[in-house]
């Protein structure tokens, strides 16, 4: 799942999301309504901070598929990202776990899919999205 660059314990992880994507933004409250076994840091995507924490990193490409990376430098996207934020909280880790199996990945990467179809769908002021893609208060 990580890059081959950077290996060991995980113990805190940042997650760069589409700040303009009402579907990342909810996902991100989400995210800071759950218990943790591992720290999350919420950062938008291509934004000054994420620029600033990772100059190396393709902040176009962390537009288009969450990334997310961890306190040695590994570096997840799409369906491992996916799979990875899930490991970081307390009640989906076991999921997260099946998931990375040969047996659970294929529903991963049917929720990855099902997902960027309907960030697909909204984005852009779309009219498929009206009042549905308001963020959570």
């Amino acid at each position: 799942m990580a890059t081959a660059a950077a290996t060991g314990a995980v113990h805190r992880l940042t997650v760069l999301y589409d700040a303009d994507c009402s579907l990342c933004v909810h996902i991100r409250h989400w995210l800071l309504g759950q218990r943790w076994l591992v720290p999350l840091r919420l950062i938008p995507a291509g934004s000054v901070a994420a620029r600033q924490a990772y100059p190396g990193l393709d902040h176009a490409a962390t537009l288009r598929e969450i990334t997310v990376i961890g306190n040695r430098g590994q570096i997840w996207t799409g369906t491992d990202a996916f799979i990875v934020c899930l490991w970081a909280l307390a009640e989906h880790r076991p999921k997260a776990n099946w998931l990375a199996t040969a047996a659970g990945r294929p529903f991963a990467r049917a929720t990855m899919l099902a997902a960027a179809a309907w960030r697909g769908a909204t984005r852009g002021g779309s009219a498929a999205c009206d009042e549905q893609c308001e963020i959570p208060g």
